[in-house]
């Protein structure tokens, strides 16, 4: 792909976008970004993007016309809801955005997947991209994006080649998603490990992520399905314990039984399913089960197909945090 493409994402005011724009751009494409707000035009077009507005699910192919690529990092990531509200927006906007593509001749199709396809509440171990899917996952998130890759692995073909990329525990400065969750389970006392926190995690730094997709967008082969992880492995206490430290935060050291909360957690979605209680448990089974979960990741595919190999280690991602906590 030439140096100066045209390419539209989706995400792109959220926090991978912020990265990935900036990247975009510096390696001298033409960044055009869905925004279904006013508040994320402005965020896009602050970041050098040039603002669409809609929303997955109505990208037509006029607004794809002269588009070499899509990054498509836009989805409903979050561990509760209605799972009719997930099908509509990871699986059926992730359909018409491949319609939209197929018609508008767009080349190359970057899909921002993730670890939890193959999520069904037991230990993952080593898993590697050879991983059955797990598209009837009792949780709808897992099940939701899982069925939207197939769609994208389905879709690859000579005249538009698609790209999966699964990414774990994305991680990084500028994170709007667990830091400030940390943050709020603290401040209400509401913060504890699992099982001491001695489950073992794979994580994704979030310059990774965005090297990965800057790869992808250049080389990476059509019908490539890889991990994007980084190069070391954690426990959960070891992991979360640094990345709070790194942005001022420090962690409690109470710890309960995963037993005791995943059961507490089906209880709870129980009643709020029965009785129609508006918001969020205060634990869901998703959350329990993920968070109680020992999640490895043994994957050479990014490797051999991309030619890619992370360029932040731990260390530096810390630094990296403090800098700007």
């Amino acid at each position: 792909m030439s140096t100066a493409s045209r390419i539209f994402v989706t995400g792109g005011s959220g926090f991978v976008g912020g990265h990935l724009i900036p990247a975009l751009i510096a390696d001298g494409h033409h960044v055009f970004a869905l925004a279904r707000s006013d508040r994320s035009a402005a965020r896009v077009e602050a970041l050098g993007a040039q603002p669409v507005r809609g929303s997955l699910g109505t990208v037509a192919p006029r607004d794809l016309q002269g588009i070499d690529a899509i990054i498509h990092a836009a989805a409903k990531v979050e561990d509760w809801g209605d799972p009719a509200d997930f099908e509509a927006v990871n699986v059926d906007g992730t359909r018409q955005l491949l319609d939209a593509a197929r018609a508008a001749r767009v080349a190359r199709f970057i899909h921002v997947s993730s670890e939890a396809v193959h999520f069904t509440g037991k230990d993952l171990v080593d898993i590697d991209e050879n991983t059955p899917l797990a598209v009837d996952s009792p949780f709808a998130y897992s099940a939701s994006k899982a069925r939207a890759e197939q769609l994208v692995q389905a879709a690859n073909s000579d005249t538009l080649a698609t790209i999966v990329l699964r990414p774990r525990i994305i991680w990084g400065p500028g994170d709007t998603t667990i830091l400030p969750e940390l943050e709020k389970a603290v401040s209400d006392g509401a913060f504890a490990w699992m099982d001491g926190g001695g489950q073992q995690i794979s994580t994704t730094h979030v310059a990774n992520l965005v090297d990965a997709i800057c790869t992808a967008v250049d080389r990476a082969p059509g019908g490539t399905v890889a991990f994007v992880v980084d190069s070391e492995r954690h426990t959960a206490r070891s992991f979360f314990t640094a990345y709070a430290s790194a942005a001022g935060l420090t962690l409690p050291g109470r710890s309960l039984p995963s037993w005791l909360l995943r059961g507490t957690a089906r209880l709870l979605a129980a009643a709020w399913t029965t009785f129609g209680i508006r918001g969020r448990p205060p634990i869901t089974p998703f959350a329990a089960n993920m968070l109680s979960a020992t999640l490895t990741i043994r994957s050479t595919r990014a490797a051999e197909v991309m030619n890619w190999a992370p360029v932040v280690d731990f260390e530096h991602g810390l630094a990296q945090v403090r800098r700007a906590a």
